[in-house]
């Protein structure tokens, strides 16, 4: 369950997150499970936070930076993540399809078995990121810095999540 005080203030607007994120710089805020579907953060500080299972559907976060963050089985299906900082983040079990990761920094996250079906990761970073058992059937990758190597540790095209 997401921490209710944190909760509130990531509700308040991108704003009032920031600044309560800036002004306790040791905090890692919890807001694992938590239903934050369609919410606007453009530029939101969320690096290491615990997002794990929270459900963030079409949800627009932009430019928003989520480096070393847990967001293991989240829901970001449709989300807009276009320039987003998610470098070093535990993505393991995430559902991304149709998301919009264009320009996003996805170097040294863990994707393990995550569900990229359709998502535009054109002109992304995935360097050094693990991509064991992605589903990246109809995603594009055009212009993506990733190796052969990790498209080979990806699911076959032909597979289903």
């Amino acid at each position: 369950m997401p921490d209710q005080q944190q909760l509130n203030i990531i509700k308040q607007g991108v704003e009032s997150w920031n600044a309560s994120k800036q002004a306790n710089p040791a905090t890692e805020p919890d807001l694992n499970e938590a239903d934050l579907s369609n919410i606007n953060l453009p530029g939101a500080d969320l690096s290491r936070t615990n997002l794990s299972g929270a459900k963030l559907t079409s949800a627009v976060l932009r430019e928003a930076n989520l480096s070393w963050s847990n967001l293991v089985g989240t829901d970001l299906s449709s989300a807009d993540l276009t320039g987003a900082n998610l470098s070093g983040s535990d993505l393991s079990g995430a559902i991304m399809q149709e998301a919009n990761l264009s320009n996003a920094d996805l170097s040294k996250a863990t994707l393990l078995d995550t569900n990229l079906i359709g998502a535009n990761l054109q002109d992304a970073n995935l360097q050094d990121a693990n991509l064991q058992g992605t589903f990246l059937r109809e995603a594009n990758l055009r212009g993506a810095i990733i190796s052969q190597e990790q498209l080979r540790q990806a699911r076959s095209p032909d597979s289903l999540p």
